[in-house]
């Protein structure tokens, strides 16, 4: 199994660039980031070392102004196509394995016309991209919204370069049950992320039986750590050395 630390959520304790190096003496395999565009790729490249990158996402505008990324938008297209452009860079230069697309703030079926549109131009690059369902509690008006959706919208594009990205806590979130979700969606699943299901703090609880799910993975896939610390990051990794060699179930 390989973990990944979610830089923008872990290691807050320290500067961004400092972080892959925590991650790294902390035991992770490699790191993903949600937004690396504060820092040049040389930056990241020195602060990275030899450090894996598992994923970065596009750039999703202004978030402070309520922007989440442009690919579903109608008339958003030039938009998304400079900011995909952009991820591309950093993403060659940073060494990330896949880009997640973000759909953005739309509806309806022009929307829906809009986010495959632009998933085919961006296949066309040949990096592997994800989609991810975002919960509407956390992220109201998401284009995205339900892993029923992506997985039809990715069955009717059939571009294997695009797959889902399984975050544990929105499948929870947005379905309730997310081993279910898991069951009918493995297939398309290309990326995981996990977190806590009672708060989204270290992962465990919710009656997920999160240890047989990560040991039945692909040692291919990366499961990236997504949460927020309860306290610091250090004191709370207890979580991955269970994972590694449970001892014990880490469930309800």
């Amino acid at each position: 199994m390989r973990f990944a630390a979610n830089l923008t959520w872990l290691f807050t304790e320290s500067l961004m660039l400092d972080r892959p190096a925590k991650a790294h003496a902390a035991g992770f395999d490699g790191i993903e980031v949600l937004f690396p565009y504060d820092h040049p790729p040389v930056d990241w490249q020195t602060a990275l070392a030899t450090m894996p990158v598992a994923l970065i996402n596009a750039p999703p505008g202004d978030w402070a102004a309520g922007e989440r990324g442009f690919a579903a938008v109608p008339g958003a297209e030039a938009r998304f196509r400079d900011g995909f452009r952009m991820a591309l860079d950093w993403a060659a230069a940073m060494g990330a394995e896949r880009i997640h697309v973000m759909a953005g703030n739309a509806s309806g079926i022009e929307a829906e016309a809009v986010f495959g549109a632009n998933l085919e131009w961006a296949a066309q690059f040949g990096m592997p991209l994800t989609v991810e369902p975002l919960n509407r509690f956390d992220m109201n008006g998401y284009f995205l919204n339900d892993f029923d959706q992506a997985a039809r919208i990715l069955d009717d594009l059939a571009i294997p370069a695009i797959g889902l990205q399984f975050d544990l806590w929105h499948a929870a979130r947005i379905h309730g049950d997310p081993a279910a979700v898991w069951t009918r969606h493995r297939g398309l699943v290309s990326h995981i992320q996990i977190a806590g299901l009672a708060n989204r703090t270290e992962p465990g609880g919710g009656g997920f039986d999160l240890t047989s799910f990560v040991r039945a993975l692909s040692p291919a896939l990366w499961i990236a750590a997504e949460y927020r610390p309860a306290r610091t990051t250090l004191a709370g990794l207890g979580w991955m050395a269970a994972l590694r060699d449970p001892p014990a179930l880490i469930g309800a």
